[in-house]
């Protein structure tokens, strides 16, 4: 398993689980408001838009509150500016670590980011020093207990996607960036269940983690995806299955 699709998977795991719903949804309010300002707030014109308000709705995000921050975006009503950022650093055991984050204030962010590295033996780097290690692509993940990775590779090849992979509680499909919201709409129209559809950063390589590092690298990424200005976090690192049980027991 890439380094990306374990840590998407934990992610994903944790997200079932976490309560605070109030956090997950000022991230999606920010991504909705940036991809409005971007490309305009019509929906069916900026796939962006289509994408974050299909993944909003997907978490039971009310439509007053996805109207507010499309008009937000659009400047039909007043808001502080959200700008976006992208920092690069290295974590524990030499992984490479990419945060796409939105923020008012980009001093405190970048201020905030780089303590979390420093707490948990990394470093902040230059922009550039580990975007050339990642691909950008596009995630589709579907759900259901009898899910059939053939049943989806049918739909979703026929849609474009590049790649399909079985999970532990899914099926993940891989699709080119531009691909992604006719694939999550034919996987949609056949009836299976989106639980989530992203642009994100896909490692080329991994590093194998293990120990202190393993754990070390874990908390980092669970900090900075905790921190309320950071939207996405990307890393190419593997942990094996029995270390990861080692560590959450």
């Amino acid at each position: 398993m890439s380094g990306h699709s374990k840590w998407s998977s934990i992610k994903h795991k944790k997200a079932a689980k976490d309560a605070k719903r109030g956090k997950l949804f000022t991230k999606l309010i920010k991504e909705i408001s940036v991809a409005a300002r971007m490309g305009g707030g019509d929906v069916d014109a900026n796939p962006r838009l289509r994408t974050a308000v299909t993944t909003a709705k997907s978490q039971s995000m009310p439509n007053d509150n996805i109207d507010r921050a499309i008009k937000k975006g659009t400047g039909e009503l007043e808001g502080a500016e959200i700008l976006e950022f992208t920092y690069e650093g290295y974590g524990p055991g030499g992984m490479a670590v990419i945060i796409e984050a939105m923020t008012d204030n980009k001093n405190r962010t970048v201020a905030d980011v780089r303590h979390l590295f420093s707490k948990h033996n990394g470093n902040l780097g230059e922009n550039g020093c580990v975007a050339f290690m990642f691909d950008r692509v596009g995630h589709v993940r579907i759900g259901g207990e009898d899910v059939s990775e053939d049943a989806v590779f049918e739909v979703a090849a026929e849609a474009g996607a590049d790649d399909v992979r079985a999970e532990d509680d899914g099926v993940l499909v891989v699709t080119p960036t531009e691909c992604l919201e006719e694939v999550r709409a034919a996987c949609e129209g056949a009836g299976l269940e989106i639980e989530s559809a992203e642009i994100v950063l896909e490692p080329q390589s991994t590093v194998s983690l293990a120990g202190s590092d393993a754990s070390n690298a874990l908390k980092l990424l669970d900090a900075l995806e905790e921190h309320d200005d950071v939207q996405r976090v990307s890393a190419n690192f593997d942990i094996d299955d029995e270390e990861l049980s080692a560590i959450f027991g």
